[in-house]
Order: C-alpha cells, then structure tokens, then sequence
C-alpha cells in the first residue's frame, strides 16, 4: 500500500520527525488516542466542520476514500468552471491532502481550512507577534493549510491558489435558539464520527453565520519562506517536506536529538503497557542515542521537577536524573512572608527525596496551622461543572462562552460535621443557566460568612466570565443584575477587585505546605488525593466504611444508604496498612 505524506503526517513530523516512523503502527501506542479531553475537542471540530458546510448548500462530498479514486473524482468536478467540494482530494507525488471545503470560480481555488479554533479578530494581521513573527498559537493552523496550498499549487499550477482559515467568530452571537443541538454526533463503521445534521432544511434555519473566513495568504508566504519564527530554519520549506515524504514513504527512521519536548511524546507510554508487549517510541529514541536499556528508566527523569522551565539546560548538560540536579541551577530562594515554600525550596524538596529515597511525605503542620486559624467556620467546599462550545446552544450567546450548568457544595461546621448542603443542576431543555447558577449558589453562599474553598483557579474563572456576562446584560433583562455582580466580585478576584470573601484555592495550600514523592511533582487533585490517601490509615479506615449517606455521620442527598468511598481487596488493604504501621512506628 503506498504511503503518502498527508498534512496530519506532515504535521507530526515538523512536530518531531521521529514520530513519523512510529505512527500508525500497532506495536507503538499513541497515548494521545485514550486522552479524553483531546476526544472532546475533536468532536467539537466535526460539528463546526458540518456547520462550515452547511454554509455552502450546493457543495458536494467527495465520499470515496480510497487515494487515487478520491483525487479522480476531484478531478473530474474542477472541471466545471464553479463548483464547491467537501474533501477534496489532491495528490502531488508522495504528498497527498483532503481539503475541508474548496471553492472553484473560473481560475480560482479558494482552500478553507475549518477550524474549532475561536478568532476575536478581522483579519490575518491579529494572527502576528508585535514583531511581524506569527503568533505560536497559529502556528499549526496555519502550518496545515499552508502545507494544502502547496499540494494544490503543485498538482494545478495554472489556477490561482488561495489559502483561508474558517473558525468560529466571538464576536458572533447566534440568532437562532438550539444551534448546537442541530448538529448531533453519533459514531459508526469501526467507531468513526459522524455528524447528523437535524432540522437545517435551508441555510436560513442557522440564522447569521457564526463562522468567519481570514485569508491568510500573506502566512502562508511567511512559512515557505522560513520567516514565521525567530528561530532560523535549518532546511528551506521543499527541503523539508521532501525529508519528511521520503522518510515517511521508505519506512525510515529520523533521528531527531533528544531535547525538553520529549516529556509530552505521544509515544511515551506507562510501563505497563510496555510489560504488555507494547513498544514506547520514547524509550526507544532515548536507548538509542544514549545508548541506555529499559532499566536506565527506573529512577525519576527530570521531567517530573515541578514548574521547572529550563529543563532543556539540563538535557544540553547531559543531565537526565532528578537525583543528578545540584542545588546551584537553583536560584537563592526569598523567604515567603508566611514562610510557604518558594518555588525552589519545593523544587529541591522534591530532588532531595529521590536523593534519600525518601517516600514520606513534607507537612508543614505550622504553616498549615496558621492557615487554618484564618479560617471562618462554617468552611463551604464548592465544585462546578461547566462547558464551552463553539457552537452556542442559546441564541444571543456567542462561540466558547461558558456554561455553567451545575454545581455541588458540601460544608463542615465548628464542630467538624461535614454535610452536603446542596447543589444545583440546569435540567430545563433550552434555557440559559448561568444567572440561575449564581442566584442558587448566592442564596446557599449567603446564608452566613463562612470560607469559601475550591481547588485550582476554574471556579474563580467561571465567575468572572458569568460576570461580564451579566456586565454585557440590561437590567431589563436581568432585574437582579447588580446584586449578582456585587455578590461574585464578594467571592472572587478578578482584574479589578478582590472580594472580602475571596475564596480559598486548596491548590495553592497544597504548594505552599505539603509536598508527596507519589505525585510525581503533580500538584494535580488527581494526583494529590490518592497520595494523602496512601500516607493516611486514618482516612483509609474511616472511608472504607459506608459512612457517606442521609443518616449517616457525613450526610448526603444523594445516598441514603450510605456510600463506601475507599474499596480495596482485603489482602490489599491489610498489606497497605503493615506499610503504614512500619512508616509511623
């Protein structure tokens, strides 16, 4: 079967030339493909790909996936004279694209690549740097239909190419109630997505488009010719894309030096996919060039440093191992106000328990304690749900803004009783939540003065947003606006104000007071709860009882039965539990 250079191959290469060996190969898992979130943009982009389409009702779609077949029959329809195709095929050689939308009129090739990306701009000039550089965050965009311009310019080089992105506009509010729900996906034929367009009988049931078209042209010229960076190129464009081709087609392998962007390879897979009989391209590069086997992997590499930014340094110094960094590539760290860990003390303090093959964990019990005693009972612990979406779902609401759609809040008094106070959930089909959210969480908030706590900074982002919302909304529309501006800028802390109430983020307690080997440097809660959990045989034995529940010491509204939260093999628990009584004895 021949193998082609597509523009998600070229991508991959121009992102490491190695990978190109590695993908599509079962015996080299790509990670990315069981990343949830990544699903979730991806499905994002097929409904904005079917709206773009629905923009353009007389298109047609090039349906025949095979190669040579699909660019047959692009063929046969550029030769109307006007014409509108959806995966539009093109071949140049060992360079092979399937184009979003092309636009043929008369000599003219209009390629639109659509994206779920948002875009606040008017033109292709809000994409640069101050300094004429094309700003990182296009970068790839831009990269992919650059890469298609050149393929079609190639296989038609008497038509004037032209190279536009197509993404979703915020400055453009729907018109019309339900959009996104007019675009359901549902997957088929070996777990592929498709997307069902629903009750769109003509282009006037979108109401106003909420997708903008940006030439971009002028980038394009940018990137042939090596000057979308700072950095200086080391191959020209066509040099590039003919390494990549060759490789890609024989099969072969680019050795591409080892440096700090190793961390996020998609190749670098757990071990115990590697114990499964799963190859990691990760390792494989690294054995190769530093001549290691898989035992050279046991001890924590220098990726896992919390919040380290040179870490390229490192590499360029032949430094690999947390255990090999000295205390000097450390900058004299300045005493916090509170005495909390600065950022190097809690660096070092992490290299300093694989030195000691130290598991236990850092507690800064003062420091915590004088936290604490700024606490206000009863402590409010809040966490919301939330989503942003290119397509709206509520006409007036404009591409990416948030939904804040449910919440759950639990509180614990002066006398340490822990209860679920309450929640909130938007059930209403069509109706915009976010005034209703604040109104519910004011009136459960309001009910005393209490410490508000959340973990990391999404609740405090969510609140803002919904407060230039609110700021964007007539006092006609919502009678109660200023009392619910006044009560989120109370909670929160903004560009502008910080609230008497602000809440508390946990996170940062986390980093400041308490640091444990098991998280990896990972100040995650997915990573931070199972690791208190492990060091604690008193939350271990208290939460593998069914103590969580309405009658219960920790009273829930969701289980009146009561609810275990820690489930564990019996020879597991006993043998967690020796551990533990080793470690503290």
């Amino acid at each position: 079967m021949p193998r082609y250079l597509t523009k998600s191959r070229y991508l991959l290469g121009l992102n490491c030339p190695t990978k190109l060996y590695y993908t599509g190969k079962s015996d080299y898992p790509d990670k990315n493909e069981d990343n949830d979130f990544l699903k979730a943009l991806a499905e994002g982009g097929y409904q904005v790909g079917a709206l773009a389409k629905c923009y353009y009702p007389t298109g047609i779609e090039i349906e025949n996936r095979d190669y040579d077949s699909s660019v047959r029959e692009t063929y046969k329809h550029l030769k109307q004279p006007r014409v509108v195709l959806f995966e539009a095929a093109f071949m140049w050689h060992n360079l092979f694209i399937r184009a979003d939308i092309i636009e043929k009129k008369d000599r003219v090739i209009n390629i639109f690549e659509v994206k779920a990306k948002s875009f606040g701009g008017t033109d292709s000039a809000d994409m640069l740097t101050p300094e004429g550089y094309i700003n990182t965050a296009w970068l790839d965009y831009l990269y992919d239909v650059a890469y298609q311009k050149y393929v079609i310019s190639k296989m038609y080089p008497e038509y004037l190419v032209r190279a536009h992105l197509m993404l979703a506009n915020k400055n453009a509010p729907a018109t019309v109630d339900g959009l996104n729900q007019k675009f359901q996906l549902r997957k088929i034929e070996g777990d592929r997505t498709y997307v069902d367009v629903i009750g769109v009988e003509s282009i006037s049931d979108l109401g106003n488009e909420i997708l903008i078209r940006v030439n971009v042209d002028d980038l394009v010229e940018l990137i042939w010719n090596g000057k979308e960076t700072k950095a200086e190129q080391p191959l020209g464009y066509e040099e590039t894309i003919k390494l990549l081709a060759e490789a890609y087609e024989n099969d072969s392998k680019i050795t591409t030096p080892i440096n700090k962007n190793c961390q996020d390879c998609e190749y670098r897979i757990p071990d115990e996919s590697i114990t499964e009989g799963k190859l990691s391209g990760f390792r494989e590069c690294w054995k190769t060039q530093l001549g290691w086997s898989d035992r050279n992997f046991s001890a924590p590499l220098i990726f896992e440093l919390w919040n380290y930014r040179s870490k390229q340094a490192l590499i360029d110094d032949s430094i690999y191992y947390l255990k090999d960094i000295s205390k000097d590539r450390f900058k004299k760290a300045i005493p916090k106000e509170d005495g909390s860990l600065s950022n190097e003390e809690r660096q070092w303090l992490q290299i300093e328990k694989v030195i000691n093959s130290d598991p236990t964990p850092y507690i800064d019990i003062e420091g915590l304690k004088g936290a604490y005693n700024k606490f206000k009972f009863p402590l409010h612990f809040i966490d919301f749900e939330t989503t942003t979406v290119a397509i709206p779902f509520y006409k007036g609401r404009k591409p990416y803004e948030q939904v804040a759609f449910q919440f759950s809040h639990h509180s614990v008094t002066s006398d340490l009783k822990i209860e679920h106070t309450g929640e909130y959930i938007c059930k209403e089909k069509g109706k915009f939540p976010n005034f209703d959210f604040v109104r519910q969480l004011k009136d459960q908030l309001g009910k005393d003065d209490g410490t508000i706590f959340r973990y990391a900074a999404h609740e405090n982002t969510v609140l803002n947003q919904i407060l230039a919302q609110l700021n964007d909304s007539t006092k006609e529309e919502i009678p109660d606006k200023q009392e619910l501006i006044d009560f989120i800028k109370t909670i929160t802390k903004g560009a502008n104000h910080k609230g008497r109430r602000n809440m508390v983020d946990l996170k940062d307690l986390v980093q400041k007071y308490y640091y444990h080997p098991q998280t990896r440097g990972s100040n995650s809660l997915k990573a931070v709860l199972p690791a208190v959990l492990s060091s604690s045989k008193y939350l271990q034995e208290k939460y593998s009882q069914p103590i969580y529940g309405k009658n219960s010491m920790l009273r829930s509204k969701n289980y009146p039965d009561g609810w275990i939260w820690i489930k564990m093999e019996f020879p597991l628990f006993m043998k967690i539990l020796r551990i533990l009584s080793k470690r503290t004895s």
